[in-house]
């Protein structure tokens, strides 16, 4: 723990996520069951969660608010995928996936939506399905669309947008993050700083803390096996292939160390959720309580800068 660090300040707020039990889908037979996921986020220490994937836990608002208020749990964000580089036409996806996920996390309360790009590659079937890069004009509709996006999300639901960059997609890159944050408006489109996708490329995340403080709205905390980072990258493996290999891995074996860029954004605004996310999809439904347990104590026992509720 850094010796600089003032034992007045408050921690942020951490929690887990859907994708830490495996889940990938709505509806998928291999995946844990939405009821047991929820019971074993409690049993692994944690009070906040996402949505996970629309579908996935139940819909009908009062439901939710049952199955999480029994729980003690609550909710921080909900998430949607976009392709607004694609052109217009993928305005009225974006936002009938927003309507529909958007709406239902800001009834129990969540001010977040953490939107994902589409991937250049598929995570189900590895097909590659367009260009690895955008053109310019792919990049001023993709800045447009979420500015439009972050717009309407606040002013329908009081929902910030937070962009998530991703492996196989657009917006992974140092180079390519801060393209993203050139093209777009702080009021309207900031950043979910995945820890374990921006490493996955080479990215340095105090870095970027640091240089872009004003863009970091919310966190997903993940380390990427270094062991194996490069092997993926030189033999250009999909990416869900290379989460079934383990490409993220338990803390704190991996990149990059998670305390550091705790204390950095906590000092921006210790409101902003610091979310576990190890991507696992794929794995037996047995492994994740032992691991989102042993990653909640490794956070808690590396920083003083962090909370569970």
């Amino acid at each position: 723990m850094n010796a600089d660090v003032n034992p007045q300040e408050q921690g942020l707020r951490i929690g887990t996520a859907p994708d830490s039990w495996g889940v990938w889908f709505p509806d998928d037979p291999q995946q844990v069951p939405w009821d047991r996921f929820l019971d074993e986020v409690v049993a692994a220490g944690y009070e906040w969660i996402e949505l996970g994937p629309y579908g996935y836990l139940p819909t009908d608002p009062h439901q939710l608010a049952d199955e999480l208020g029994s729980r003690g749990l609550k909710l921080s964000a909900g998430t949607v995928f976009t392709g607004f580089h694609k052109g217009d036409d993928q305005w009225q996806r974006a936002w009938d996936q927003a309507l529909a996920v958007a709406g239902l996390a800001s009834q129990l309360g969540a001010e977040h939506l953490v939107v994902i790009p589409d991937l250049w590659r598929s995570d189900a079937t590895s097909e590659v399905l367009e260009s690895r890069t955008l053109t310019d004009e792919q990049w001023t509709k993709l800045g447009a669309g979420h500015d439009r996006l972050g717009k309407a999300l606040l002013e329908e639901f009081g929902v910030k947008q937070q962009f998530h960059s991703h492996a196989d997609s657009h917006i992974g890159t140092t180079r390519e993050v801060n393209r993203f944050l050139d093209e777009t408006d702080p009021r309207y489109t900031n950043l979910c700083l995945d820890t374990g996708h921006f490493a996955y490329y080479g990215g340095d995340n105090l870095r970027l803390v640091e240089e872009r403080p004003d863009r970091i709205g919310y966190l997903h905390l993940k380390q990427v096996d270094p062991t194996l980072l490069f092997d993926v990258l030189k033999n250009d493996q999909p990416f869900a292939a290379a989460v079934a290999d383990g490409i993220m891995i338990e803390p704190p074996y991996g990149v990059p160390d998670l305390a550091p860029i705790i204390e950095a954004v906590a000092r921006i605004d210790p409101d902003i959720f610091a979310i576990v996310e190890q991507d696992m999809y794929g794995c037996a439904v047995d492994r994740p309580l032992p691991i989102a347990t042993r990653t909640r104590e490794h956070i808690f026992g590396c920083t003083h800068l962090a909370r569970i509720s």
